[in-house]
This record gives structure tokens, C-alpha cells and sequence, in this order.
């Protein structure tokens, strides 16, 4: 197994969010923190290639769902991973998320070991899926 740990960015307008999250995810991924879909843009430009993105819906300026599809248009960033990680639980954004492949929808609040499993699943299933389609 690599020693290397796998690379998250999460991106959220909350400190406090961005600082709990952070505090729970350290000891075993390498995190980068953004207070913005365009901080997130600027980390992604200068060449941050994250095993797994988490992305807050709502946001100012420029929301996850914009924050999205600006990411999605990076071509060495089309397998990596985004999963949203909200406090929104409107059934409406999780269908919208499903038809546009986010691959999860983390609820805050969270507990530290289930939040840890469903990154490490996603990142696994990414890892997995990473084949070329026929």
C-alpha cells in the first residue's frame, strides 16, 4: 500500500464547515480547503488533481452546481470523483445530483467514521470504474 495519502478538496463558504471537516479528514487524507467555487477553480488551475472533491451546494457567487460543471469541463479532471456535502435536503437536488453523476450526497451533519467510509468508498469505486467504457 502507498504511504502517500489520497488528496481532498473541500469547498465550502463556512469556516467553521471547512474547519470541522478538515479537523476529521487530515489525519488520513492530505486536504485542500477552499471558502469558494472560484478559490476551488484557482487550486484546480494551478494543477491540484484531488483523489475526491466535496463540493457545498450553496454557496455565493458561484454555487456547487455552477462549481460543478465549471470542474467537469477540466479534461484531467473528468474521473475524479465530486461528491456534494450539504446541509440541503430537498429531494428535487438529489434527484438533479443522481441525473448528473455526482457520486454521493453527504448530509451535514456527519459523524467523523461514516463520513470516512464514504469517502474511502467513493474513492474506490472511482478507482474502479476508471476504465475506459467500450
Amino acid at each position: 500500500m502507498s504511504t502517500s495519502k489520497k488528496k481532498i478538496l473541500l469547498v465550502d463558504d463556512s469556516e467553521f464547515h471547512l474547519s470541522v471537516a478538515n479537523n476529521m479528514l487530515k489525519s488520513e487524507y492530505e486536504v485542500t480547503t477552499a471558502l469558494s467555487g472560484k478559490e476551488a477553480l484557482e487550486h484546480l488551475i494551478q494543477g491540484l488533481v484531488p483523489d475526491i472533491i466535496l463540493l457545498d451546494i450553496v454557496m455565493p457567487n458561484m454555487n456547487g452546481w455552477e462549481t460543478y460543471h465549471k470542474i467537469r469541463g477540466f479534461t484531467m479532471l473528468t474521473d475524479v470523483p465530486i461528491a456534494f456535502f450539504t446541509s440541503t435536503n430537498e429531494t428535487k437536488n438529489k434527484e438533479q445530483a443522481d441525473k448528473i453523476g455526482v457520486a454521493d450526497y453527504i448530509m451535514k451533519p456527519y459523524e467523523k467514521n461514516a463520513l470516512l467510509k464514504r469517502i474511502e468508498n467513493i474513492i474506490e469505486k472511482a478507482n474502479n470504474s476508471s476504465k475506459p467504457l467500450a
